[in-house]
């Protein structure tokens, strides 16, 4: 028999690995708009939007001073961070663009939309919106049919 997740089951929280405690947290807190809700010396912080606990955990209790992952290596592609509609998206972006991060890529999946840029430690990150399930693009036989067509930031950014 197959385990099948309950249809409830959410990502809550993500914990990252960071060589500089104070550093990422002033990207996730100044860059991001996340909250500071809880810090454990220099080697742990807790950040979230909203009051939650915490959706975001950075630690440095084996990467202190570390250095990314080599390219060809496992581990996180990148984190997601949905908003709610496509005006926060956008205010996100011009927060990321403001704080002079580079923009590694944009992307309407149509049934979302996406941006993907890298943190200090070089974790991926994407911010993204997800439009109404029922604009959602489907085939001849109702199947989802997700693209990777090109996302326009310049309209995206005239939004904020």
């Amino acid at each position: 028999m197959t385990y099948t997740a309950h249809p409830g089951t959410r990502v809550g929280h993500v914990h990252l690995k960071v060589s500089d405690l104070d550093r990422a947290i002033a990207f996730y807190r100044d860059v991001m708009g996340f909250d500071l809700v809880q810090r454990h010396g220099a080697q742990a912080a807790f950040l979230s939007a909203g009051g939650y606990h915490h959706h975001i955990g950075l630690n440095t209790w084996q990467s202190r001073g570390g250095q990314p992952p080599a390219p060809g290596a496992t581990g996180l592609f990148h984190v997601a961070f949905l908003y709610p509609d496509r005006p926060s998206l956008a205010r996100a972006l011009a927060q990321v663009v403001a704080a002079g991060v580079a923009i590694d890529g944009a992307a309407d999946h149509g049934v979302s939309e996406a941006i993907y840029f890298r943190d200090p430690d070089d974790n991926g990150i994407e911010i993204y919106r997800d439009r109404p399930e029922a604009d959602w693009p489907r085939d001849g036989a109702g199947q989802l049919k997700m693209v990777n067509d090109p996302l326009d930031l310049n309209a995206l950014l005239a939004e904020a």
